[in-house]
């Protein structure tokens, strides 16, 4: 792709870049905006109708420029009103006595306040070693902020018995395959717009049946390499929890995979967002957090790669549910059909390179892609409550 030429917007020109002079505009003989003039005198008042009364101030209406003549009336009437002379401060006279009482009054308010501070960072030292420590003295005018009457749900209850289970089958709402075709970056963004539309009008009611509250993931389509709000994205779809949630896909291999086989690439497609709009329920539904603390608890690298793959294992299941569920309007059937049961059986951790087992192996991935496409029912799709073999 060819480099644009001229700064990208949000940069500034190097200093040396910069013209000598900014330029000023405005007619001949005027001048230029911003330039120096003489300031305007300030407008002083004309006496108004009535301001020989003697009941009250004058009334004072209008005004005119420049400066008032001697002995103006109306400016002095205007003084009187609006620029009284300020009162002066006349301090009153204290007696030695009344000053004697006030040293001493400071003498044990110093005292004091040396007692207090010392009891006060006393216990912040505590506080801040422990954060649930509470200060010992209480400060003039605090009020404390009330306590949390509920306690926070454990992260295996979340994970293993949440009320994403017990929604039920999932209504279709009609989801039809998206006409564009991977032929071009424009392409690509459209068909996943339009699908992100459906699947938003598809899981919606699911998440706010289990009490949560829903809103749709933001689409990112991106260039290889290239860095966005989810960070620098390689050739693989991922998602984003930050600012709400953002799915994130490639699309330059698309157009060659396309050209090869038509059908899996269109499987392929449908899927790729499918399982990152799976994590996004997990996100939702707060599964996501709490698999990620028990991760982050795990004792051995073996028990924290298993719960990750318990977790993508899920998002797998929850993608083939969304299939499952709208095959009467986007049929996975004939070659279509064929190819997902070929993809089902060939996407495993066997795949990756690096041989890391993160996301399920051959076997685990084809039980869970089967099982949501079968049962489109979230329930059926609770891999944490399955034994170690089946995510394996």
């Amino acid at each position: 792709m060819a480099e644009e030429s001229g700064p990208k917007p949000g940069h500034f020109l190097p200093k040396d870049d910069q013209p000598a002079e900014l330029p000023k505009y405005g007619r001949p003989s005027v001048p230029a905006y911003g330039a120096p003039s003489e300031p305007l005198a300030a407008p002083t008042p004309r006496l108004g109708r009535g301001a020989e009364t003697t009941d009250g101030p004058p009334v004072l209406t209008g005004s005119r420029l420049g400066p008032p003549p001697p002995g103006d009336r109306a400016a002095a009437a205007f003084k009187a009103r609006y620029q009284p002379e300020p009162i002066p401060f006349q301090p009153k006279k204290k007696s030695k006595v009344l000053i004697a009482g006030i040293v001493a009054g400071a003498l044990v308010v110093l005292g004091g306040g040396v007692f207090v501070a010392t009891k006060v960072l006393s216990s912040y030292d505590d506080f801040v070693a422990n954060p649930l420590g509470t200060p010992s003295v209480k400060q003039p005018g605090y009020t404390p902020s009330a306590q949390p009457t509920a306690e926070p749900t454990p992260d295996l209850i979340v994970l293993q018995k949440n009320k994403l289970y017990s929604t039920g089958k999932i209504a279709p709402v009609k989801c039809r395959e998206p006409a564009f075709r991977p032929t071009s970056k424009e392409n690509v963004r459209s068909y996943y717009q339009a699908l992100l539309v459906c699947m938003n009008k598809f899981w919606e009611p699911v998440v706010r049946k289990s009490g949560n509250e829903f809103h749709p993931p933001k689409l990112i389509i991106f260039d290889d390499g290239q860095e966005t709000a989810c960070g620098v994205q390689k050739d693989v779809s991922s998602y984003c929890p930050t600012d709400g949630g953002s799915v994130a896909l490639p699309w330059e291999d698309l157009q060659d995979n396309f050209r090869k086989n038509r059908s899996l690439t269109r499987i392929d497609m449908a899927d790729a967002l499918g399982y990152v709009y799976g994590v996004h329920v997990q996100n939702l539904t707060g599964i996501l957090d709490s698999s990620a603390s028990r991760r982050d608890e795990a004792a051995t690298e073996a028990l924290r790669l298993e719960e990750t793959r318990r977790i993508a294992l899920q998002a797998t299941c929850l993608s083939a549910a969304f299939l499952g569920a709208e095959k009467a309007t986007f049929p996975v059937t004939g070659d279509l059909l064929t190819w997902w049961k070929w993809r089902s059986k060939h996407d495993g951790d066997e795949t990756d390179p690096d041989k890391v087992r993160d996301h399920g192996s051959r076997k685990s991935v084809e039980l869970w892609m089967n099982q949501g496409f079968a049962a489109p029912d979230p329930g059926s799709c609770n891999t944490f409550v399955a034994a170690a073999a089946k995510v394996s």
